[in-house]
């Protein structure tokens, strides 16, 4: 069985007209240390897939399953602690609360069940230094630059050590240079962690750093090709 087993997942939407269909029949796997990069036109269901295996949303069919739990079956409150500790996120836009700094920014997900513990903190100082943050801990958003946000996001999604990482376009919003930084960052920090890696991304050059790829079209994903 793969860490993650995603089976015939499908998702619609009622509309006045009928269910509108956005994922068709999707079914993939990966195992820890492995990833993929998702490709595609906008509006072929990328993001919906995204929230989908991040638990944001629910399958309309099909099966999710992480280290062979299927997070759905889970009461709502178990769901939410299910999420904040198996799965992490990246998004195009780093989400970081202005008035915190970047270590407290990092803490976030470790508050959920109270106080941030000393290990914790400690965790959070190594992260932001893995990342080249060594030196900004009590800087704030507003005070670093748009990589350096970014890669203060991907310290706060692996706080927790997830097994799963979702990452939705997180070069999207940065130049080219500091994309390739971020970019080789996210797989440096993979290689490190040992998690799973799900990319869904316009940029073929982040797409290629992947070991495999797949492009979403009209709802269905064909099985991932190797990129090597």
């Amino acid at each position: 069985m793969a860490d993650l087993e995603v089976r015939d997942l499908s998702k619609s939407y009622p509309t006045r007209s009928g269910d509108l269909e956005i994922l068709s029949g999707v079914s993939f796997e990966l195992n820890r240390g492995e990833n993929l990069a998702i490709l595609g036109p906008s509006g072929s269901g990328k993001s919906t897939l995204l929230h989908c295996l991040g638990t944001l949303e629910s399958p309309t069919s099909g099966t999710i399953l992480l280290e062979g739990q299927n997070p759905f079956e889970l009461p709502e409150a178990k769901l939410a602690d299910f999420r904040n500790e198996q799965i992490g996120f990246v998004f195009q836009d780093h989400h970081l609360l202005p008035q915190c700094t970047v270590l407290e920014n990092v803490l976030l997900p470790t508050l959920a069940k109270g106080k941030s513990s000393q290990e914790a903190i400690e965790r959070a100082k190594s992260l932001l230094d893995r990342v080249g943050l060594g030196e900004r801990h009590d800087h704030r958003p507003a005070e670093i630059s748009g990589g350096e946000r970014q890669r203060t996001a991907l310290a706060r999604a692996l706080i927790l050590q997830p097994l799963l990482l979702l990452a939705d376009e997180p070069t999207g919003n940065l130049d080219r240079s500091t994309a390739a930084k971020v970019s080789e960052l996210l797989l440096e920090l993979q290689n490190q962690e040992n998690f799973i890696l799900v990319v869904v991304t316009h940029s073929l050059e982040l797409a290629q750093q992947m070991e495999r790829q797949a492009e979403l079209n009209e709802g269905t994903l064909p099985t991932p090709t190797s990129t090597t």
